[in-house]
């Protein structure tokens, strides 16, 4: 038996992958949930799915206040809007995906909104933390000295802190957040 030649290699591997795509049982695409504005408008990025089995993401607009909302969505499709951003107090315009630190909580970013004499009337933009059940804390508002717009999501390291970027702003455009409750004191520079 001599060898095959390239040709009736790739001849061979496509009449396995079409043969194998025939007897593939049918997929099927199913809406979960609709928003409408109301709950939420604009998620641009990924849901994580939790250690509850439950999906958590935000949107960049709507909710109560138009700023966008941290929601959940359960298995069963349905969703359930666990907080509203309102701007001033807590952010706005939450572009960047969720993370699920050891904790068990969910930390993110908005990219503008918490102290809004930075980069007026916007905000430069906040970290946050919110419980699965929504309970949302503020744990840094940024005010230009230390970044601004938060843009790159954050990651828990191996020792408990936060790292992340910020669009703008400060010495460096990065930032460590060490003890995520003391970060609203001041986050680090990473180096």
């Amino acid at each position: 038996m001599g060898k095959l030649s390239w040709g009736k290699r790739c001849y061979a591997v496509l009449v396995l992958c079409a043969t194998t795509g025939i007897a593939a049982p049918t997929q099927t695409f199913t809406t979960l949930v609709n928003l409408d504005g109301t709950n939420g408008a604009q998620p641009v990025v990924p849901l994580v799915q939790a250690t509850d089995g439950n999906f958590y993401g935000t949107t960049d607009e709507g909710g109560t206040y138009g700023y966008g909302t941290v929601f959940k969505i359960a298995p069963a499709s349905t969703l359930t809007t666990l907080h509203s951003f309102t701007s001033t107090e807590n952010g706005a315009d939450s572009e960047i995906a969720l993370i699920q630190a050891t904790d068990g909580n969910f930390y993110g970013t908005t990219f503008s909104g918490g102290d809004l004499s930075c980069n007026a009337p916007y905000g430069c933009g906040t970290v946050f933390k919110i419980t699965p059940s929504g309970t949302l804390t503020t744990l840094h508002s940024f005010d230009g000295s230390d970044g601004v717009g938060p843009h790159g999501g954050l990651v828990q390291a191996t020792g408990g802190d936060f790292y992340g970027t910020t669009s703008a702003g400060g010495t460096l455009a990065a930032m460590l957040l060490t003890d995520a409750e003391q970060c609203s004191k001041s986050p680090r520079r990473a180096r």
